[in-house]
Order: C-alpha cells, then structure tokens, then sequence
C-alpha cells in the first residue's frame, strides 16, 4: 500500500516545482522530502525524479502518481473537514500562503491572534509569490491563502475556489522630501511625467500597474532603479535617487528623507482570502477569515489616517487628505469574482 505521507510529499513537489520548494510548503527540510520520494520510488519500483540541470524534474510516471494523489488528498481532506465541523472548533494543521507584505503586515497578529484562542489549530505561513497563491489553494497545496488584485489584474477565478474580501490596501507616491511634490496634498496622475522612478521588477504587480497608468497618461516611464523589497524601495528614495509607488501595507515607517504624498485619484490593491470549496465548512477556515478581516482595520493604514510613524503630506489646517470611495480603483470584476 501506497503512503499517503510520501504520495503528499510527491505532490508538494510536483506543485512547487522543487524540492527545497515542497520542503517550505510541508515544515520538512529538503532533506526529509528526498528521502520521502526516495522511499516512494522503492516502493512503486518506479523513477519519479530525474536531475536536470541543478534541479529536478518529475517523470512521466511522477505527474501521473502526483495527480492521483491530489486525488487522495482531496478525499482525506474531506474527511478530516467533515470531522472537524462535527466537532465544531477550529483544530489541526492550517497551512497559510501570502505575498510579503501580507506576511509582514497582516499576518503575524492574525496568527498570534489565532494560536492565542485556538490551542489546538497549528497554522502555519508560507510566503509566495503572489501570483501563485490561487494556483496553491486549487492545487491542495495550502488550505488558505492570502491574495491581491488591482484594476489591471483581476484575481483569477479557477472552479472549486472560494473568497472573501479582507480591506483595500492604499498606494501613495513616495518622494524625497526636497522633491517639488513634497509639500502637495495630492498630485494628478498627469503630472508624473518627467520622473524618475524606482520600482519593483518586471512581472510584479505595482511594475505593470506604474508603467501602463504613466503611459495612459501620455508619459514613457523612466526606470531607474528596480528591487524586490519593499525596504529598499524606501532606501533608494531616501538617498534622493528617484520616487516610488509602494502601498502601505506592511511599509513601516518611513526614513528621514522620505514624504508620502497621495495620488487622485489614490491607486488602490485589494486584499483577498481564498480557500477550496470542498474545506469551506471547516471551522478553521471559517475563523481565520473572521480573524484576517477583523485585524484588518488595525494592521492598515486605510481608514487610520497615516500614524504611527508614517511622514505624510497634510492640508493647511493639518488634517490628512480625504480619500472618496468613488476615487478608489476598481479591482476583481464581477464576472472574474470566485462565489462564495
């Protein structure tokens, strides 16, 4: 008999692409996993694995097992899905996946939050890429994941995957502080043309979002300086070497040197929890949703102002710029939506 701990560790791999990949995703070194598959292969007489290049590859015979073992996994799933709804609390292993800023800024209270009032869920995060988080909850690969869209890249909506919306996460222009901008309360998209922008890769979300907005308003973007991190965004702003987008969302305070002024109208991402269909039921899905949207509104900057350490462009008579819900940019379509 095939075990189902192996056949696991066979699909973690097949959907991660790696091994170290489907070692984060299970709490197991890269080690443990090889010896998984090692075992696996003994036992079906059968090479799953082949070296390519300074990775692997799955054998024919390897995707063909891995998709059966989906198969498995769904069925034991559901089974302990329908145990834990009899039982009526949240209890066993969650697996969460969120991009970095969500892992940052939102994650670490809301997982604290729940260990603190459910002894027995053991949840566990994953960082990703954001736009593989829907492909992990559709896979089997995490229970829960944590997402985002914007207007020009609504969150696909594979069958058998469900959401619901966590808040909308603001985006401000950064400057230095001596730029000309620093001393607006708000700026039109048309009159960004001319600077020099610090941005993440192509590829990411806020890249594409940056050059085609600059573009519909008639500007070519000048891309100066590209990074992954958030932070560094930041640092390259501060030593005055251009101005970035970056939303607030697990930003931190920002640097000596560094203002926030906001766009009008204010771009804005919004946030989104996505869970299988067939685990919608469980308790423990239930309550960490309830938990994300609840510390929401404490983790964010929306709806706070910009406090806590964050410099900020203000009105004459020192109140913050209102932001009018009209101003906020749409994000997933309505045909595009995964149903609750």
């Amino acid at each position: 008999m095939l075990d189902l701990q192996r056949l696991r560790a066979l699909h973690a791999v097949a959907v991660h692409g790696t091994v170290g990949g489907a070692a984060a995703a299970l709490g197991y070194t890269p080690s443990a996993v090889s010896q998984q598959i090692a075992k696996l292969e003994r036992e079906t007489r059968t090479a799953l694995l082949e070296r390519e290049g300074r990775g692997v590859r799955l054998t024919d015979e390897a995707l063909h097992l891995a998709a059966r073992a989906q198969e498995l996994l769904a069925i034991v799933e559901q089974a302990e899905t329908e145990l834990e709804e009899r039982r009526g609390v949240p209890a066993g292993r969650l697996s969460v996946a969120a991009f970095a800023s969500a892992a940052r800024g939102l994650l670490p209270s809301v997982l604290a939050d729940l260990a603190r009032r459910h002894p027995a869920l053991d949840a566990r995060l994953t960082e990703v890429d954001p736009h593989l988080s829907v492909d992990l909850v559709a896979k089997g690969a995490v229970d829960l994941a944590v997402a985002h869209d914007w207007d020009i890249a609504p969150l696909p909506a594979p069958a058998g995957v469900e959401h619901a919306v966590i808040g909308d996460d603001l985006c401000d222009l950064l400057v230095p502080e001596e730029h000309p901008f620093a001393g607006r309360t708000a700026v039109r998209r048309e009159e960004l043309g001319g600077e020099r922008w610090i941005c993440q890769p192509p590829g990411r979300v806020c890249h594409d979002w940056l050059v085609r907005t600059l573009r519909a308003a008639g500007h070519e973007p000048d891309l100066v300086h590209q990074a992954e991190e958030n932070p560094t965004l930041v640092a390259l702003v501060a030593a005055g070497l251009g101005v970035a987008l970056i939303p607030r969302l697990g930003r931190g305070p920002l640097p000596p040197g560094v203002v926030e002024v906001p766009l009008d109208p204010l771009p804005v991402r919004r946030l989104y929890a996505l869970w299988r269909t067939g685990a919608a039921r469980r308790p423990a899905i239930a309550e960490a949703v309830r938990v994300l949207q609840e510390q929401w509104p404490k983790v964010s900057a929306h709806g706070q102002g910009t406090d806590g350490g964050h410099r900020s462009a203000v009105a004459e008579d020192g109140r913050q710029p209102s932001v009018a819900e009209s101003d906020r940019q749409p994000s997933m379509t309505e045909s595009d939506r995964p149903r609750r």
